[in-house]
């Protein structure tokens, strides 16, 4: 049973809230001032607060202030419940952390509807997210489920690419974030000397471009669609709204992509460490994985040069060292194919 904490100087309107939330079905939690208000969130760990703004010992911005600061209570749902209909109150409640605004006076099935609307958006702000793309696939789906993004996906583009076509470039603006419904997306940085490095590999379930978007900055590589693909394009203002919208969902999108963040520094400590056997070996592997995360392919989609610039190496040099991979059979290659046996074989090899 989901707890919820009432907080309001008025015995009548307190008291005939908390009767509406209990027979809603809600355990309920009351107190006369904000002060007690504090003591009981702190104590309680309600699930919700509706809590009034002018009050004694303790209006509700300074009950607000307190528990945003606190950690066992910052993110708990919080709705300002009062007779105050200024705008001006309205936008500072709101700046301040609250998540809605009621005022009095008030239909039961409003004050009903915004606190379900609210519980069932910090339950999916709640839900633990994998480190990856399909986390990241699941928060977006939640957070349009809560509002905070307005279009669904439905409604959002999606646009047919075909093989070798420019998704973005680098130096230019971001107007879209991109989620790769079908097919496969390399992104390169282009060398002075007119060579190619590939910054990161992508497949379905992929999202592309996040990076520049909350930095605000150009495109620092570019994309290219390695297969026909079909993407969708998610409106800049849309993703900006879902991480700037509420705390809780920047935080876990920053924990989605912190791992994308940490694969990509290893990766560069194996470029500038590593012998070119252990590049080929971990920039296979690494490939493998990026473009069949199922596992239920062996085999490598990818051309030789493609597979030299994620190394970093010459194609020459490469094609060496997968004859002698092949040599020890650590791979296997038929009508030009690239097949990994066993991919562990090569996430072990020692030198």
């Amino acid at each position: 049973m989901k707890a919820i904490l009432v907080i309001d100087d008025n015995t009548d309107i307190r008291e005939n809230t908390a009767e509406i939330l209990q027979l809603g079905g809600y355990k309920v939690f009351t107190a006369e001032n904000g002060k007690k208000g504090v003591e009981i969130a702190l104590r309680e760990k309600p699930d919700l607060i509706v809590c009034d703004i002018m009050m004694p010992e303790l209006d509700g911005y300074g009950v607000l202030h307190l528990l945003r600061k606190n950690a066992d209570t910052q993110y708990i749902p919080f709705i300002f419940l009062t007779a105050k209909t200024e705008r001006l109150d309205f936008r500072k409640g709101m700046e301040m952390g609250a998540d809605d605004y009621i005022t009095k006076p008030f239909e039961e099935i409003e004050l009903l509807n915004a606190i379900e609307i609210r519980l069932k958006k910090a339950e999916i702000l709640g839900n633990q997210y994998s480190p990856d793309a399909a986390g990241l696939n699941a928060l977006m789906n939640d957070a349009r489920l809560t509002g905070l993004v307005q279009e669904v996906a439905e409604k959002y583009e999606t646009v047919p690419y075909d093989k070798k076509q420019t998704l973005y470039q680098e130096g230019k603006r971001p107007r879209f974030l991109y989620y790769l419904a079908k097919g496969k997306v390399k992104a390169f940085r282009s060398h002075e000397d007119g060579k190619e490095y590939i910054t990161d590999l992508f497949n379905e379930g992929d999202f592309l471009g996040y990076t520049s978007i909350i930095d605000d900055k150009a495109y620092d590589d570019s994309a290219v669609v390695m297969e026909n693909a079909e993407i969708i394009q998610v409106p800049k203002d849309d993703f900006l709204q879902m991480i700037h919208g509420d705390p809780g969902v920047a935080a876990k999108f920053i924990r989605l992509i912190t791992k994308n963040v940490k694969e990509k520094e290893d990766r560069l400590l194996h470029l500038a460490y590593s012998s070119l056997r252990k590049r080929v070996a971990n920039g296979l592997a690494e490939i493998y994985k990026k473009l069949n995360p199922s596992g239920e392919k062996k085999t490598i989609e990818i051309s030789r040069e493609e597979i030299a610039q994620y190394v970093g190496t010459a194609t020459e040099s490469l094609i060496r060292t997968l004859s002698d991979f092949k040599a020890e059979k650590l791979i296997e290659i038929r009508e030009g194919k690239i097949t990994l046996p066993d991919p562990s074989l090569l996430n072990n090899l020692r030198y």
